[in-house]
């Protein structure tokens, strides 16, 4: 049994996967940059008005002065061509401002008859317009390798001049699920059977994270069948059996994978839930298991499952933890790391607060219904009262 750090850095010495995928843009939300995006143009291009208004020289633009308006430029037709003293050209928000001119005076500040405008307003040291790449300029780098883009990125891409971008390939999780009891969701179960429910919340975790799902459905207990099920999965990069890793008559699923050529690299964790996790690969494909406990399954999804998709898309992934003022006391813990289910919230005062669950048996799913957090209960640490401060891992 090793420690949830070095299973960790077992993962983390994995290398990434080196296949990279072009997509359209709109394709890109959940997706690894393979490479930075640069700009390809300036962004704006040219000086541009902040405001409805006139295009003027600040000089000309004294309290009371008559200016002769002697064009007009709406958003995409610039003025061909220059302002000079006592003239100015009539703008839009987006403009391009034209030449000669340094200074926008907005539409309120003018009172206007025909051709001519009268400045009525001071104007103040403000020049309403937004100079050519105050975003960015050609070559800047906009977003760095690695990034896992978000929906607020897009419009940068974008605007970058992008239509496609090169990512890493999603690595392809392969859920196999194990158990003679197991039936689907919808099922009339017969006595001794339960409902497979970690699939779903699986899934939508790997998904989230980068991953693609490879659904292997249910494997009873037999070791052809989880033979067959796994040599089924070719496109596999990570199979994520779970359940079938304990000791008992039942248990295949480690040894057909030994039978299969894959080595382990551990065999548990010293965690709690989670201790049945175990890690194996061969010269191509890794495995990674899960307790067969539902509480289990998600909670070490978290914590082993989600830093290797990152590492196999050529980062890593640092648990965003915060701390957190107890509203329940905690007993000391054991000789195993435990995470524990619970609701992070806010006091009246704004302090971080946490209520750990009732219950923590990691065969009960109920708990994540309202949990936000895993309160993280180091080796040996001991009881904490109601206003301790603990560390908790934030749950997706």
């Amino acid at each position: 049994m090793i420690s949830r750090t070095d299973a960790l850095q077992h993962i983390a010495a994995l290398p990434a996967l080196e296949e990279i995928e072009r997509v359209p843009l709109q394709a890109g939300v959940g997706r690894t940059l393979a490479s930075a995006v640069m700009a390809r143009h300036t962004h704006p291009p040219k000086d541009m008005s902040a405001m409805d208004g006139y295009a003027a020289r600040f000089e000309d633009c004294a309290l009371g002065a008559k200016l002769s308006v002697i064009g007009e430029a709406p958003a995409g037709h610039p003025y061909a061509g220059s302002v000079g003293r006592g003239q100015c050209v009539r703008l839009f928000t987006g403009s391009v401002v034209p030449d000669g001119a340094d200074h926008v005076v907005i539409q309120e500040d003018v009172d206007r008859q025909d051709d001519e405008i009268t400045i009525r307003d001071a104007q103040g040291a403000a020049p309403h317009i937004r100079a050519a790449g105050i975003d960015f300029r050609s070559g800047d780098e906009l977003i760095p390798e690695g990034t896992k883009l978000t929906a607020r990125q897009l419009s940068i891409c974008a605007a970058g001049n992008h239509a496609e971008l090169d990512v890493r390939r999603a690595p392809r999780i392969a859920l196999l699920a194990n158990g003679d009891e197991l039936r689907p969701p919808g099922t009339k179960l017969e006595p001794g059977q339960i409902i497979a429910s970690n699939e779903y919340s699986l899934t939508a975790l790997i998904e989230a994270w980068g991953g693609s799902v490879i659904n292997l459905g249910i494997a009873p207990d037999d070791p052809k069948e989880i033979q067959a099920r796994i040599e089924g999965a070719e496109q596999a990069d990570v199979f994520v059996p779970v359940g079938g890793a304990s000791v008992g008559d039942h248990d295949h699923m480690k040894s057909v994978f030994s039978e299969l050529g894959f080595s382990s690299i551990f065999s548990k964790v010293a965690v709690r839930p989670g201790k049945p996790t175990w890690m194996s690969q061969n010269a191509e494909r890794l495995v990674l298991g899960l307790p067969g406990n539902p509480a289990s399954a998600l909670v070490c999804a978290h914590l082993f499952l989600k830093p290797l998709i990152a590492r196999l898309l050529g980062g890593t992934d640092l648990h965003t933890t915060v701390p957190a003022s107890l509203l329940a006391p905690l007993s000391a813990n054991g000789r195993r790391e435990s995470f524990l289910r619970g609701r992070l919230d806010y006091s009246e005062g704004g302090e971080r607060v946490v209520m750990p669950a009732s219950n923590q048996d990691s065969s009960l799913l109920s708990p994540f219904v309202t949990s936000n957090v895993l309160i993280h209960r180091p080796i040996d640490a001991p009881a904490r009262e109601v206003g301790d401060m603990v560390e908790c891992v934030l749950l997706d």
